[in-house]
């Protein structure tokens, strides 16, 4: 019997492109737009750019500086709890900062540092507000993973978040 490689090729490429395809659609449909609309209708959020992986839901998301970040997590991992599943959600913040904003967190960074690094979260939130002046607006939040601070100074904003895992530690964002 000889095998004619065309209806071979042509039926390989053909069941390539319905099943990536079809998984393509599959996650942009169920899984993508869903979370997309979900982000985008929590108040404040400007844009949001989803990559979705086996192991991680990555958001890039644009934040209006009256957000506050903490509740923003808890109502992702709430509200989204179906569509993300068991992966991790790493979050990385558009930076909308100025120079007030940049000098303040760097005279903050010690203390923030000392306190995550003894573990006393507490100290985090009446001390960065005691050192809060000039206008400029602190918040506050943790969860089981992250710290997350937001600084506002008019509408200059800077969201950073600290994660709670030993070695990790970094108060500079992208660390």
């Amino acid at each position: 019997m000889k095998l004619k490689v065309l209806p071979i090729v042509l039926t390989a490429v053909v069941s390539a492109v319905l099943l990536f395809g079809g998984w393509f659609i599959y996650r942009q449909v169920a899984v993508q737009s869903p979370i997309e609309k979900m982000v985008t209708q929590y108040d404040g959020v400007n844009s949001v750019q989803l990559t979705i992986n086996r192991n991680d839901v990555q958001m890039k998301l644009d934040l209006k500086p009256n957000v506050d970040l903490g509740r923003l997590v808890q109502y992702i991992h709430r509200e989204g709890q179906n569509l993300i599943g068991s992966r991790a959600l790493k979050l990385d913040v558009v930076d909308h900062s100025n120079e007030a904003l940049e000098n303040w967190w760097g005279d903050a960074m010690f203390t923030v540092a000392q306190a995550m690094e003894n573990k006393q979260y507490a100290e985090i939130t009446p001390t960065l507000s005691k050192m809060a002046t000039g206008g400029i607006q602190v918040n506050t939040a943790m969860d089981d993973n992250n710290v997350y601070v937001s600084l506002r100074d008019g509408e200059a904003s800077k969201f950073i978040i600290l994660p709670r895992v030993p070695g990790q530690i970094g108060v500079w964002p992208n660390a």
